[in-house]
Protein backbone atom coordinates (compact mmCIF):
# COMPACT_ATOMS: atom_id res chain seq x y z
CA UNK A 1 0.00 0.00 0.00
CA UNK A 2 1.13 3.54 -0.74
CA UNK A 3 1.11 6.29 1.89
CA UNK A 4 -2.07 7.73 0.34
CA UNK A 5 -3.78 4.33 0.49
CA UNK A 6 -2.77 4.02 4.13
CA UNK A 7 -4.13 7.52 4.81
CA UNK A 8 -7.50 6.57 3.31
CA UNK A 9 -7.47 3.26 5.22
CA UNK A 10 -6.85 5.08 8.52
CA UNK A 11 -9.66 7.55 7.77
CA UNK A 12 -12.04 4.64 7.22
CA UNK A 13 -10.97 3.15 10.56
CA UNK A 14 -11.68 6.51 12.23
CA UNK A 15 -15.20 6.57 10.76
CA UNK A 16 -15.81 3.00 11.98
CA UNK A 17 -14.51 3.99 15.42
CA UNK A 18 -16.75 7.06 15.50
CA UNK A 19 -19.87 5.11 14.50
CA UNK A 20 -19.15 2.51 17.17
CA UNK A 21 -18.37 4.82 20.09
CA UNK A 22 -20.02 8.25 19.72
CA UNK A 23 -22.76 7.47 22.26
CA UNK A 24 -20.12 6.16 24.66
CA UNK A 25 -18.26 9.45 24.30
CA UNK A 26 -21.49 11.31 25.22
CA UNK A 27 -22.04 9.09 28.28
CA UNK A 28 -18.47 9.92 29.33
CA UNK A 29 -19.30 13.65 29.21
CA UNK A 30 -17.71 14.38 25.83
CA UNK A 31 -19.16 15.56 22.51
CA UNK A 32 -20.25 13.11 19.79
CA UNK A 33 -18.09 14.77 17.12
CA UNK A 34 -14.96 14.07 19.17
CA UNK A 35 -15.31 10.37 18.34
CA UNK A 36 -14.75 11.06 14.62
CA UNK A 37 -11.71 13.38 14.53
CA UNK A 38 -8.54 11.39 13.71
CA UNK A 39 -5.86 11.32 16.42
CA UNK A 40 -7.84 13.74 18.58
CA UNK A 41 -10.46 11.03 19.15
CA UNK A 42 -7.67 8.77 20.39
CA UNK A 43 -6.44 11.38 22.88
CA UNK A 44 -9.98 11.83 24.18
CA UNK A 45 -10.46 8.06 24.37
CA UNK A 46 -7.32 7.79 26.53
CA UNK A 47 -8.92 10.29 28.93
CA UNK A 48 -12.15 8.29 28.95
CA UNK A 49 -10.41 5.01 29.79
CA UNK A 50 -8.14 6.86 32.25
CA UNK A 51 -4.91 6.01 30.48
CA UNK A 52 -1.97 8.31 29.53
CA UNK A 53 -2.29 10.32 26.31
CA UNK A 54 0.96 8.88 24.85
CA UNK A 55 -0.73 5.50 24.43
CA UNK A 56 -2.06 6.99 21.19
CA UNK A 57 1.53 6.93 19.85
CA UNK A 58 1.73 3.19 20.48
CA UNK A 59 -1.41 2.73 18.39
CA UNK A 60 0.51 3.94 15.34
CA UNK A 61 3.57 1.71 15.77
CA UNK A 62 3.36 -1.40 13.54
CA UNK A 63 3.25 -4.72 15.43
CA UNK A 64 3.00 -2.87 18.77
CA UNK A 65 -0.39 -1.50 17.74
CA UNK A 66 -1.78 -5.02 17.36
CA UNK A 67 -1.30 -5.53 21.09
CA UNK A 68 -2.36 -2.01 22.07
CA UNK A 69 -5.59 -2.18 20.05
CA UNK A 70 -6.66 -5.28 21.96
CA UNK A 71 -5.82 -3.56 25.26
CA UNK A 72 -7.85 -0.46 24.31
CA UNK A 73 -10.86 -2.59 23.29
CA UNK A 74 -10.89 -4.28 26.67
CA UNK A 75 -10.21 -1.04 28.58
CA UNK A 76 -13.12 0.68 26.80
CA UNK A 77 -15.52 -2.08 27.83
CA UNK A 78 -14.28 -1.96 31.43
CA UNK A 79 -14.73 1.82 31.53
CA UNK A 80 -18.45 1.18 31.06
CA UNK A 81 -18.77 -1.56 33.67
CA UNK A 82 -18.12 -4.58 31.46
CA UNK A 83 -15.48 -6.37 33.56
CA UNK A 84 -16.37 -10.04 33.23
CA UNK A 85 -14.28 -12.66 31.48
CA UNK A 86 -17.04 -12.98 28.87
CA UNK A 87 -16.92 -9.24 28.15
CA UNK A 88 -13.16 -9.40 27.68
CA UNK A 89 -13.50 -12.41 25.39
CA UNK A 90 -16.19 -10.72 23.28
CA UNK A 91 -14.16 -7.50 22.98
CA UNK A 92 -11.18 -9.47 21.67
CA UNK A 93 -12.92 -12.04 19.48
CA UNK A 94 -15.03 -9.35 17.78
CA UNK A 95 -11.90 -7.28 16.99
CA UNK A 96 -13.36 -4.32 18.84
CA UNK A 97 -16.82 -4.42 17.27
CA UNK A 98 -18.17 -5.29 20.73
CA UNK A 99 -18.17 -1.50 21.15
CA UNK A 100 -21.09 -1.30 18.68
CA UNK A 101 -23.13 -3.49 21.05
CA UNK A 102 -22.21 -1.26 23.98
CA UNK A 103 -22.91 1.88 21.94
CA UNK A 104 -26.32 0.98 20.51
CA UNK A 105 -27.81 -1.93 22.52
CA UNK A 106 -26.43 -2.32 26.03
CA UNK A 107 -27.58 -0.06 28.87
CA UNK A 108 -24.18 0.98 30.22
CA UNK A 109 -22.97 3.78 32.47
CA UNK A 110 -19.57 5.42 32.45
CA UNK A 111 -17.39 4.68 35.47
CA UNK A 112 -15.29 7.81 35.78
CA UNK A 113 -12.90 6.85 38.57
CA UNK A 114 -12.69 3.11 38.09
CA UNK A 115 -9.79 1.23 39.61
CA UNK A 116 -7.01 0.39 37.14
CA UNK A 117 -5.69 -2.43 39.26
CA UNK A 118 -6.34 -5.98 37.93
CA UNK A 119 -9.08 -7.82 39.79
CA UNK A 120 -6.98 -10.99 40.22
CA UNK A 121 -3.42 -12.26 40.36
CA UNK A 122 -3.85 -13.74 36.88
CA UNK A 123 -4.98 -10.39 35.54
CA UNK A 124 -1.95 -8.73 37.08
CA UNK A 125 0.34 -11.26 35.38
CA UNK A 126 -1.37 -10.78 32.02
CA UNK A 127 -1.05 -6.98 32.24
CA UNK A 128 2.63 -7.21 33.20
CA UNK A 129 3.40 -9.64 30.37
CA UNK A 130 1.57 -7.55 27.78
CA UNK A 131 3.39 -4.36 28.62
CA UNK A 132 6.71 -6.18 28.87
CA UNK A 133 6.11 -7.45 25.32
CA UNK A 134 5.22 -3.93 24.16
CA UNK A 135 8.37 -2.43 25.69
CA UNK A 136 10.61 -5.22 24.37
CA UNK A 137 9.09 -4.92 20.88
CA UNK A 138 9.79 -1.18 20.78
CA UNK A 139 13.42 -1.72 21.86
CA UNK A 140 13.83 -4.65 19.43
CA UNK A 141 12.35 -2.73 16.50
CA UNK A 142 13.80 0.74 16.89
CA UNK A 143 16.89 0.51 19.11
CA UNK A 144 18.72 -2.78 19.77
CA UNK A 145 18.15 -6.26 18.32
CA UNK A 146 19.85 -9.45 19.53
CA UNK A 147 21.53 -11.50 16.80
CA UNK A 148 23.44 -14.78 16.70
CA UNK A 149 26.36 -15.48 14.36
CA UNK A 150 25.31 -18.57 12.36
CA UNK A 151 28.29 -19.08 10.03
CA UNK A 152 32.05 -18.64 9.82
CA UNK A 153 32.09 -16.06 7.02
CA UNK A 154 33.56 -13.42 9.38
CA UNK A 155 35.58 -15.86 11.47
CA UNK A 156 38.26 -14.32 13.72
CA UNK A 157 36.29 -11.05 13.85
CA UNK A 158 32.98 -12.71 14.74
CA UNK A 159 32.83 -16.39 15.70
CA UNK A 160 30.05 -18.92 15.24
CA UNK A 161 28.12 -18.79 18.50
CA UNK A 162 28.70 -15.10 19.23
CA UNK A 163 25.58 -13.39 20.55
CA UNK A 164 25.43 -9.77 19.43
CA UNK A 165 23.54 -6.62 20.13
CA UNK A 166 22.83 -4.89 16.81
CA UNK A 167 22.17 -1.16 16.87
CA UNK A 168 19.21 -0.04 14.78
CA UNK A 169 19.72 3.68 15.43
CA UNK A 170 23.27 4.11 14.06
CA UNK A 171 22.09 3.94 10.43
CA UNK A 172 18.47 4.75 11.28
CA UNK A 173 15.80 2.25 12.33
CA UNK A 174 13.40 1.01 9.67
CA UNK A 175 9.72 1.25 10.36
CA UNK A 176 8.39 -2.33 10.01
CA UNK A 177 7.02 -2.85 6.51
CA UNK A 178 5.13 -6.00 7.48
CA UNK A 179 2.36 -4.69 9.72
CA UNK A 180 0.69 -7.94 10.78
CA UNK A 181 3.01 -10.36 12.54
CA UNK A 182 4.20 -11.81 15.82
CA UNK A 183 6.27 -9.41 17.95
CA UNK A 184 10.05 -9.94 18.19
CA UNK A 185 9.91 -12.90 15.79
CA UNK A 186 11.52 -12.84 12.36
CA UNK A 187 10.18 -14.92 9.47
CA UNK A 188 9.37 -18.19 11.29
CA UNK A 189 7.70 -18.96 14.61
CA UNK A 190 10.14 -21.11 16.65
CA UNK A 191 8.99 -24.69 17.07
CA UNK A 192 5.99 -24.35 14.76
CA UNK A 193 7.98 -23.72 11.57
CA UNK A 194 5.19 -21.43 10.37
CA UNK A 195 5.49 -17.93 8.98
CA UNK A 196 5.32 -15.31 11.72
CA UNK A 197 3.63 -12.74 9.51
CA UNK A 198 0.67 -12.31 7.18
CA UNK A 199 1.80 -12.08 3.58
CA UNK A 200 1.22 -13.71 0.21
CA UNK A 201 4.09 -15.86 -1.10
CA UNK A 202 3.90 -14.56 -4.66
CA UNK A 203 5.23 -11.17 -5.68
CA UNK A 204 2.76 -8.97 -7.47
CA UNK A 205 -0.31 -10.63 -5.99
CA UNK A 206 -3.30 -8.38 -5.52
CA UNK A 207 -4.36 -10.21 -2.34
CA UNK A 208 -5.49 -8.09 0.61
CA UNK A 209 -2.60 -9.53 2.61
CA UNK A 210 -0.12 -7.72 0.36
CA UNK A 211 -2.04 -4.49 0.78
CA UNK A 212 -1.24 -4.42 4.50
CA UNK A 213 2.41 -3.68 3.73
CA UNK A 214 3.81 -0.26 4.61
CA UNK A 215 6.11 1.47 2.12
CA UNK A 216 9.77 1.71 3.07
CA UNK A 217 10.37 4.30 5.79
CA UNK A 218 13.49 4.84 7.89
CA UNK A 219 14.08 7.06 10.91
CA UNK A 220 17.17 9.23 10.25
CA UNK A 221 20.38 7.79 11.70
CA UNK A 222 23.43 9.64 12.95
CA UNK A 223 26.08 8.00 10.77
CA UNK A 224 26.51 6.47 7.31
CA UNK A 225 27.85 3.00 6.56
CA UNK A 226 31.63 3.21 6.36
CA UNK A 227 33.87 1.03 4.24
CA UNK A 228 34.98 -2.17 6.07
CA UNK A 229 32.31 -1.89 8.77
CA UNK A 230 30.47 -5.07 9.74
CA UNK A 231 26.78 -4.73 8.86
CA UNK A 232 23.63 -6.79 9.47
CA UNK A 233 21.25 -6.77 6.51
CA UNK A 234 18.45 -8.70 4.86
CA UNK A 235 19.77 -10.99 2.15
CA UNK A 236 18.56 -9.56 -1.18
CA UNK A 237 18.35 -12.96 -2.86
CA UNK A 238 16.51 -14.74 -0.05
CA UNK A 239 13.68 -16.31 -2.01
CA UNK A 240 13.47 -19.75 -0.39
CA UNK A 241 11.90 -21.26 2.68
CA UNK A 242 15.13 -23.13 3.41
CA UNK A 243 18.34 -21.09 3.23
CA UNK A 244 20.38 -24.28 2.89
CA UNK A 245 18.95 -24.58 -0.61
CA UNK A 246 20.25 -21.22 -1.83
CA UNK A 247 19.76 -20.14 -5.42
CA UNK A 248 19.60 -16.53 -6.58
CA UNK A 249 16.68 -16.95 -8.98
CA UNK A 250 13.21 -15.67 -8.14
CA UNK A 251 10.92 -18.45 -6.93
CA UNK A 252 9.70 -17.54 -3.44
CA UNK A 253 8.93 -13.96 -2.52
CA UNK A 254 9.44 -12.45 0.92
CA UNK A 255 8.93 -8.86 2.05
CA UNK A 256 12.21 -7.02 2.64
CA UNK A 257 12.04 -6.95 6.44
CA UNK A 258 11.35 -10.70 6.59
CA UNK A 259 14.25 -11.84 4.44
CA UNK A 260 17.00 -13.75 6.21
CA UNK A 261 19.31 -11.61 8.36
CA UNK A 262 22.97 -11.90 7.42
CA UNK A 263 26.15 -10.29 8.76
CA UNK A 264 29.05 -9.43 6.43
CA UNK A 265 31.72 -6.80 6.02
CA UNK A 266 30.89 -3.83 3.80
CA UNK A 267 33.99 -3.72 1.59
CA UNK A 268 32.48 -1.30 -0.93
CA UNK A 269 30.19 1.67 -0.38
CA UNK A 270 27.99 3.63 -2.79
CA UNK A 271 30.04 5.37 -5.47
CA UNK A 272 33.02 3.00 -5.26
CA UNK A 273 34.52 1.14 -8.20
CA UNK A 274 35.22 -2.39 -6.97
CA UNK A 275 37.24 -5.30 -8.30
CA UNK A 276 38.24 -8.66 -6.82
CA UNK A 277 41.72 -9.80 -7.88
CA UNK A 278 43.06 -13.13 -6.69
CA UNK A 279 40.59 -13.01 -3.80
CA UNK A 280 41.60 -9.52 -2.67
CA UNK A 281 39.31 -6.51 -2.96
CA UNK A 282 40.45 -3.39 -4.80
CA UNK A 283 38.56 -0.12 -4.36
CA UNK A 284 39.07 2.59 -6.97
CA UNK A 285 42.21 0.77 -8.12
CA UNK A 286 43.82 0.39 -4.67
CA UNK A 287 43.88 -2.75 -2.55
CA UNK A 288 41.42 -2.53 0.33
CA UNK A 289 43.12 -2.55 3.74
CA UNK A 290 41.03 -4.28 6.42
CA UNK A 291 41.01 -3.36 10.15
CA UNK A 292 43.57 -5.11 12.34
CA UNK A 293 40.88 -7.29 13.93
CA UNK A 294 39.95 -8.70 10.51
CA UNK A 295 41.69 -11.85 9.26
CA UNK A 296 41.32 -12.94 5.65
CA UNK A 297 41.11 -16.68 5.09
CA UNK A 298 41.49 -18.70 1.90
CA UNK A 299 41.38 -22.38 0.97
CA UNK A 300 44.54 -24.42 0.45
CA UNK A 301 45.65 -27.82 -0.77
CA UNK A 302 48.03 -29.40 1.75
CA UNK A 303 50.29 -32.31 0.77
CA UNK A 304 51.54 -34.32 3.79
CA UNK A 305 54.96 -35.97 4.07
CA UNK A 306 53.91 -39.15 5.88
CA UNK A 307 50.81 -41.21 6.50
CA UNK A 308 50.96 -40.10 10.14
CA UNK A 309 49.53 -36.74 9.08
CA UNK A 310 46.74 -35.83 11.53
CA UNK A 311 44.55 -33.07 10.05
CA UNK A 312 42.26 -32.84 13.08
CA UNK A 313 45.18 -32.18 15.41
CA UNK A 314 46.69 -29.64 13.02
CA UNK A 315 43.35 -27.89 12.53
CA UNK A 316 43.06 -27.32 16.28
CA UNK A 317 46.75 -26.50 16.80
CA UNK A 318 46.89 -23.84 14.10
CA UNK A 319 43.42 -22.45 14.78
CA UNK A 320 42.12 -23.24 11.30
CA UNK A 321 38.54 -22.05 11.00
CA UNK A 322 36.67 -24.56 8.89
CA UNK A 323 36.90 -28.23 8.10
CA UNK A 324 39.00 -30.23 5.69
CA UNK A 325 38.53 -32.87 3.04
CA UNK A 326 40.66 -35.65 1.61
CA UNK A 327 41.32 -35.73 -2.12
CA UNK A 328 43.63 -37.60 -4.50
CA UNK A 329 43.39 -40.88 -2.61
CA UNK A 330 44.64 -39.33 0.69
CA UNK A 331 47.73 -37.82 -0.92
CA UNK A 332 46.38 -34.28 -0.58
CA UNK A 333 44.16 -32.56 1.97
CA UNK A 334 41.87 -29.62 1.28
CA UNK A 335 41.54 -27.06 4.11
CA UNK A 336 38.70 -24.66 3.43
CA UNK A 337 39.82 -21.69 5.55
CA UNK A 338 43.34 -20.83 6.68
CA UNK A 339 44.32 -17.33 7.76
CA UNK A 340 47.69 -15.78 6.92
CA UNK A 341 48.74 -16.11 10.56
CA UNK A 342 47.88 -19.82 10.66
CA UNK A 343 49.48 -20.36 7.25
CA UNK A 344 52.85 -18.98 8.40
CA UNK A 345 52.94 -21.52 11.24
CA UNK A 346 51.47 -24.34 9.17
CA UNK A 347 54.27 -24.15 6.59
CA UNK A 348 56.87 -24.94 9.25
CA UNK A 349 55.24 -28.20 10.26
CA UNK A 350 57.65 -31.09 9.48
CA UNK A 351 54.79 -33.25 8.18
CA UNK A 352 53.86 -30.74 5.47
CA UNK A 353 55.51 -30.99 2.05
CA UNK A 354 53.63 -28.21 0.30
CA UNK A 355 50.73 -25.83 0.68
CA UNK A 356 49.05 -24.57 -2.51
CA UNK A 357 46.31 -21.90 -2.68
CA UNK A 358 43.01 -23.34 -3.92
CA UNK A 359 42.00 -20.31 -5.96
CA UNK A 360 40.10 -19.97 -9.19
CA UNK A 361 41.84 -18.96 -12.42
CA UNK A 362 41.19 -15.56 -13.90
CA UNK A 363 38.82 -15.81 -16.85
CA UNK A 364 37.43 -19.19 -15.77
CA UNK A 365 33.70 -18.39 -15.45
CA UNK A 366 31.50 -19.58 -12.62
CA UNK A 367 27.79 -19.45 -13.45
CA UNK A 368 26.91 -19.01 -9.77
CA UNK A 369 28.62 -15.63 -9.68
CA UNK A 370 26.92 -12.28 -10.11
CA UNK A 371 25.60 -11.19 -12.59
CA UNK A 372 24.83 -14.75 -13.76
CA UNK A 373 25.43 -13.86 -17.38
CA UNK A 374 27.68 -15.70 -19.90
CA UNK A 375 29.17 -12.38 -21.06
CA UNK A 376 30.87 -12.03 -17.67
CA UNK A 377 33.58 -14.64 -17.05
CA UNK A 378 33.80 -13.89 -13.32
CA UNK A 379 34.46 -16.28 -10.47
CA UNK A 380 34.88 -16.22 -6.70
CA UNK A 381 38.47 -14.89 -6.84
CA UNK A 382 38.31 -12.66 -9.93
CA UNK A 383 35.35 -10.33 -10.35
CA UNK A 384 34.77 -6.86 -11.71
CA UNK A 385 35.51 -4.06 -12.06
CA UNK A 386 32.04 -2.71 -11.42
CA UNK A 387 30.48 0.52 -10.18
CA UNK A 388 28.49 0.41 -6.90
CA UNK A 389 25.36 2.57 -7.40
CA UNK A 390 24.98 5.81 -5.45
CA UNK A 391 21.70 7.65 -4.92
CA UNK A 392 21.25 10.50 -7.40
CA UNK A 393 24.10 9.41 -9.68
CA UNK A 394 23.42 8.73 -13.37
CA UNK A 395 25.15 6.08 -15.48
CA UNK A 396 25.03 5.18 -19.16
CA UNK A 397 22.90 2.10 -19.62
CA UNK A 398 23.39 -0.27 -22.53
CA UNK A 399 23.10 -3.99 -23.27
CA UNK A 400 26.64 -4.66 -22.02
CA UNK A 401 26.18 -3.22 -18.50
CA UNK A 402 22.46 -4.05 -18.22
CA UNK A 403 23.06 -7.45 -16.53
CA UNK A 404 24.86 -5.65 -13.68
CA UNK A 405 22.01 -3.28 -12.91
CA UNK A 406 18.89 -5.07 -14.12
CA UNK A 407 17.84 -6.23 -10.65
CA UNK A 408 18.57 -2.77 -9.21
CA UNK A 409 16.37 -1.09 -11.80
CA UNK A 410 13.48 -3.55 -11.59
CA UNK A 411 13.30 -5.29 -8.23
CA UNK A 412 14.99 -2.83 -5.90
CA UNK A 413 13.74 0.40 -7.48
CA UNK A 414 10.39 -0.73 -8.84
CA UNK A 415 10.68 0.04 -12.56
CA UNK A 416 9.57 -1.97 -15.55
CA UNK A 417 12.26 -2.90 -18.05
CA UNK A 418 12.09 -4.25 -21.59
CA UNK A 419 14.70 -4.96 -24.23
CA UNK A 420 13.63 -4.59 -27.84
CA UNK A 421 16.49 -5.25 -30.22
CA UNK A 422 19.25 -2.87 -29.19
CA UNK A 423 16.87 -0.58 -27.33
CA UNK A 424 16.27 -0.55 -23.56
CA UNK A 425 12.87 0.64 -22.34
CA UNK A 426 12.42 1.67 -18.70
CA UNK A 427 8.81 2.31 -17.70
CA UNK A 428 7.90 2.14 -21.38
CA UNK A 429 10.35 4.82 -22.55
CA UNK A 430 13.53 4.28 -24.56
CA UNK A 431 16.53 5.36 -22.50
CA UNK A 432 20.32 5.33 -22.57
CA UNK A 433 20.88 6.50 -18.97
CA UNK A 434 19.60 5.62 -15.52
CA UNK A 435 19.64 7.60 -12.24
CA UNK A 436 19.73 5.54 -9.04
CA UNK A 437 17.21 6.17 -6.28
CA UNK A 438 19.13 4.82 -3.29
CA UNK A 439 22.60 3.79 -2.14
CA UNK A 440 23.97 0.29 -2.59
CA UNK A 441 26.76 -1.65 -0.89
CA UNK A 442 29.03 -4.61 -1.55
CA UNK A 443 29.10 -7.11 1.33
CA UNK A 444 31.69 -9.90 1.63
CA UNK A 445 32.91 -12.35 4.23
CA UNK A 446 36.52 -12.44 5.43
CA UNK A 447 36.41 -16.21 4.96
CA UNK A 448 36.63 -15.72 1.21
CA UNK A 449 36.01 -19.29 0.05
CA UNK A 450 33.26 -20.06 2.55
CA UNK A 451 30.91 -17.11 2.30
CA UNK A 452 27.78 -16.63 0.22
CA UNK A 453 27.87 -12.88 -0.27
CA UNK A 454 27.65 -10.08 -2.86
CA UNK A 455 29.79 -12.11 -5.25
CA UNK A 456 26.75 -14.38 -5.61
CA UNK A 457 23.79 -11.97 -5.53
CA UNK A 458 25.29 -8.55 -6.23
CA UNK A 459 24.47 -5.23 -4.61
CA UNK A 460 22.79 -4.78 -1.21
CA UNK A 461 20.29 -1.87 -1.23
CA UNK A 462 20.22 0.49 1.74
CA UNK A 463 16.58 -0.39 2.38
CA UNK A 464 17.81 -3.95 3.17
CA UNK A 465 20.20 -2.71 5.88
CA UNK A 466 19.16 -3.74 9.41
CA UNK A 467 21.84 -2.25 11.63
CA UNK A 468 25.36 -2.20 13.03
CA UNK A 469 26.71 -4.89 15.41
CA UNK A 470 28.17 -3.06 18.42
CA UNK A 471 28.53 -5.55 21.27
CA UNK A 472 29.12 -9.25 21.94
CA UNK A 473 27.25 -10.01 25.15
CA UNK A 474 27.84 -13.77 25.14
CA UNK A 475 29.83 -16.35 23.17
CA UNK A 476 29.42 -20.13 23.08
CA UNK A 477 31.57 -22.51 21.03
CA UNK A 478 29.01 -25.32 21.12
CA UNK A 479 30.49 -26.99 24.19
CA UNK A 480 31.53 -24.25 26.59
CA UNK A 481 31.42 -20.47 26.97
CA UNK A 482 34.19 -18.29 25.57
CA UNK A 483 34.52 -16.08 28.64
CA UNK A 484 37.12 -13.83 27.03
CA UNK A 485 34.54 -12.71 24.45
CA UNK A 486 31.75 -11.88 26.91
CA UNK A 487 30.89 -8.15 26.84
CA UNK A 488 33.39 -7.19 24.15
CA UNK A 489 32.99 -4.59 21.42
CA UNK A 490 32.67 -5.63 17.78
CA UNK A 491 34.71 -2.80 16.29
CA UNK A 492 37.83 -1.07 17.48
CA UNK A 493 41.58 -1.53 17.22
CA UNK A 494 43.73 -4.15 18.87
CA UNK A 495 42.58 -7.24 20.72
CA UNK A 496 39.02 -7.04 22.02
CA UNK A 497 38.80 -6.44 25.79
CA UNK A 498 36.10 -8.10 27.88
CA UNK A 499 34.03 -5.81 30.08
CA UNK A 500 32.35 -8.73 31.89
CA UNK A 501 33.99 -8.07 35.28
CA UNK A 502 33.19 -4.31 35.30
CA UNK A 503 29.63 -5.14 34.25
CA UNK A 504 29.19 -7.66 37.10
CA UNK A 505 30.67 -5.16 39.60
CA UNK A 506 28.19 -2.49 38.47
CA UNK A 507 25.29 -4.97 38.44
CA UNK A 508 25.84 -6.28 41.96
CA UNK A 509 26.62 -2.76 43.16
CA UNK A 510 23.28 -1.55 41.82
CA UNK A 511 21.43 -4.50 43.38
CA UNK A 512 23.13 -3.84 46.73
CA UNK A 513 22.33 -0.12 46.56
CA UNK A 514 18.64 -0.80 45.88
CA UNK A 515 18.43 -3.23 48.82
CA UNK A 516 20.13 -0.70 51.11
CA UNK A 517 17.76 2.04 49.99
CA UNK A 518 14.73 -0.23 50.53
CA UNK A 519 15.87 -1.08 54.08
CA UNK A 520 16.44 2.60 54.81
CA UNK A 521 12.92 3.49 53.64
CA UNK A 522 11.46 0.70 55.77
CA UNK A 523 13.33 1.83 58.89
Amino acid sequence: MTLMQWFIFILIIQVIHGLGTWKLYIKAGRQAWEAFVPVYNGIILMKIINRPWWWIILLFLPIVNLIMLAVVWVETARSFGKNSTLDTFLALISLGFYNFYLNYVADVKYIENRSLQPKSGAGDWVSSILFAIVAATIVHTYFIQPFTIPSSSLEKSLLVGDFLFVSKFHYGARVPMTTVGAPMVHDTIPGLKKKSYLFDDHKGSSSWKNKLQLPYLRIPGFENIKRNEIVVFNQPADTLLDMNDFHPDRNYYKPIDKKTNLVKRCVGVAGDSLEVRNGFVYINGKQNVLPDRAHLQFSYYVQPKTSQFNPIYLKERYDITDGFGIINDKNTYYFSAISDEALAKFRDNPNVVSITPAKATKGDPNSSMFPHNPDYNWNIDFLGPLYIPEAGKTIDINLKVLPLYKRVITEYEGNTLQVKGNQILINGEVTTTYTFKQNYYWMMGDNRHNSIDSRFWGFVPFDHVVGKPVFIWMSWDGKKPRWERFFTTVSGEGKATSFLIPFLVLLFGWIGFNKWRARKKTS
